[in-house]
Order: C-alpha cells, then sequence, then structure tokens
C-alpha cells in the first residue's frame, strides 16, 4: 500500500514544550490529562513518573503540579497557589491569549461569545476568566446564537483554538449583522489551520484517509471530518492496533494526518504497518 503523509500534521508548538516540561519536571503530576492522547499519557507515566489528578480536591499541597496544555478554571489554579502547591504551568500560550481577552473584554462591558465545546477542558477555562460568566455564552453552531439573551450590545467574539475558521466566519458574520459593535479576536492557532489546511487537500487526493489521534480529542474531530467531506472512506484511529485491514481491499493510496497531540512514534507505527499491506 502506498501512503502519503499530508504536508502539516502532529505535534503542534504548545504540546512539544508541555511534554518537555513533563519530562523535566520528573515525578510531578498533571492538573488533568497532559494532553488529549493516552498512549503519549501512559509513556510519560512509565518513562518520567509523572502523575495525574483528576480533580483540584485529590491534589497533595506539598506535590508539584502541571498545569495542561489546555489551561484549568481560574479558581482552581487560585486554590493551588493559596495552599503554596509548586505550579508548573503548562498552558499552550495560543490557550493563555484568549483568557485574557475574556478577562479584558468583560472588564469593558463586552457580552462575550465563544466558539467551542461547552464540556472542553479549554472553553470551560476560557470562559472561567469572565467577569460575569453568565454573559459567557459558548456556541457550536450558528444556530445557538438567536436563544442567546446578551448583557450588553457590544459582543466580544473568540474561539477554541482548535476551531474550523470557515464555520467561526459564519458566527462572525451573523453577530455583525445582529449588533452594532462586534470585536472579533481569531483565537484559532495557526498549527491547527496549517494541519486542517493540509488535510483538506490531502483528502481530496487519496482512495482512503486515516486520521490518527485521540479520540476525545477536538482538534483530531475537526480533521476526520474534513477528511470525510472529501472521501468517505476515512477512519479516525488511535493507533496502529486500530487499523482494519479489510479497509483496504481495492485502495491503492492512503493519506494519513494526525492531530496535534499525536506523537511522531505512534504515526510511525501507523504508517509502517499500513505500508505493509
Amino acid at each position: 500500500m502506498q501512503v502519503k503523509l499530508a504536508s502539516s500534521y502532529g505535534f503542534c508548538f504548545g504540546v512539544k514544550r508541555a511534554i518537555k516540561i513533563a519530562q523535566i519536571n520528573k515525578g510531578a503530576s498533571t492538573m488533568g490529562p497532559l494532553i488529549h492522547n493516552l498512549d503519549e499519557i501512559n509513556r510519560l507515566k512509565d518513562d518520567y513518573q509523572v502523575g495525574l489528578y483528576k480533580d483540584i480536591t485529590e491534589v497533595d499541597p506539598k506535590s508539584t503540579v502541571i498545569i495542561r496544555t489546555h489551561g484549568i478554571p481560574k479558581n482552581d489554579l487560585k486554590t493551588l497557589k493559596l495552599q503554596n502547591t509548586k505550579v508548573v504551568n503548562a498552558t499552550c500560550p495560543f490557550v493563555t491569549t484568549p483568557q485574557q481577552i475574556v478577562k479584558k473584554m468583560s472588564e469593558e462591558y463586552y457580552s462575550i461569545v465563544i466558539f467551542g465545546d461547552e464540556t472542553h477542558p479549554e472553553v470551560k477555562g476560557i470562559k472561567s476568566y469572565g467577569k460575569d460568566v453568565n454573559d459567557v455564552h459558548v456556541v457550536s453552531e450558528v444556530e445557538e446564537l438567536a436563544n442567546i439573551k446578551f448583557k450588553f450590545d457590544k459582543i466580544a467574539s473568540i474561539a477554541q483554538t482548535t476551531k474550523n475558521k470557515e464555520e467561526y466566519l459564519e458566527i462572525v458574520n451573523k453577530l455583525i449583522l445582529k449588533h452594532r459593535e462586534v470585536r472579533v479576536f481569531n483565537t484559532i492557532c495557526d498549527a491547527t489551520f496549517e494541519n486542517q489546511d493540509a488535510a483538506n487537500e490531502l483528502s481530496n487526493n487519496v482512495d482512503i484517509m486515516i486520521v490518527i489521534g485521540g479520540k476525545n480529542s477536538s482538534n483530531t474531530q475537526q480533521l476526520y471530518r474534513i477528511c470525510l467531506k472529501n472521501c468517505k472512506a476515512s477512519y479516525l484511529i488511535e493507533n496502529e492496533k486500530d487499523v482494519n485491514l479489510a479497509w483496504f481491499k481495492n485502495k491503492k493510496l492512503c493519506g494519513i494526518t494526525a492531530g496535534a497531540s499525536t506523537p511522531d512514534w505512534i504515526i510511525q507505527n501507523v504508517v509502517n504497518l499500513i505500508e505493509s499491506i
């Protein structure tokens, strides 16, 4: 089987930075999963004794806590600092930016719209920086705007860093038509743009498309949706164990992309298996 990799895929700057921080702080624990890739989390646990706190109430104040790439709610961070826990912040700088935008704009009496997934840890953290969290509104699609009652007629909009830029534009256009002042902040990170564009291009020119990444990873799910639009034989896998050989019957060219939390060693294992078919 012939394999072609997307021109841009895999680890982004924020994930590389977080993993390096975890490796340097051997024996520390992360506040929530550091990244959305269980295989890499297990590697850090086995090779660097990096533990995991699932909830703020579990934290040993005497331990070293690494803040996950997605960030955590403002009050959780405050709690850690008040109990004098050693905190190492591995929040991606591209996530820190929308946190500060929400803080600043809400203090200037703007209602806030976040384009993202309400339950995603990144969005939960960003929302917590609003002066009035009841006036920080999370939408996943443009139709949801019709149900929102804004406190102010001035709106500031941001996007979860891994969302689709075209879908964000739809939401922004709707806001502009309805409100007298709309501040638009493009908080979708460059790596997301590049990976999505590369996946879109490649999936138009292959017989089968494989997307590698965590099933709970927002940016991986986004890549999968893009590929599925262009190539019906698109499949989302976490590692080589998920590959079904039956998918490749009568196929000649396989395209491969990977989410921002997918390490190179997993990608290479998948490539080696598919090339052997």
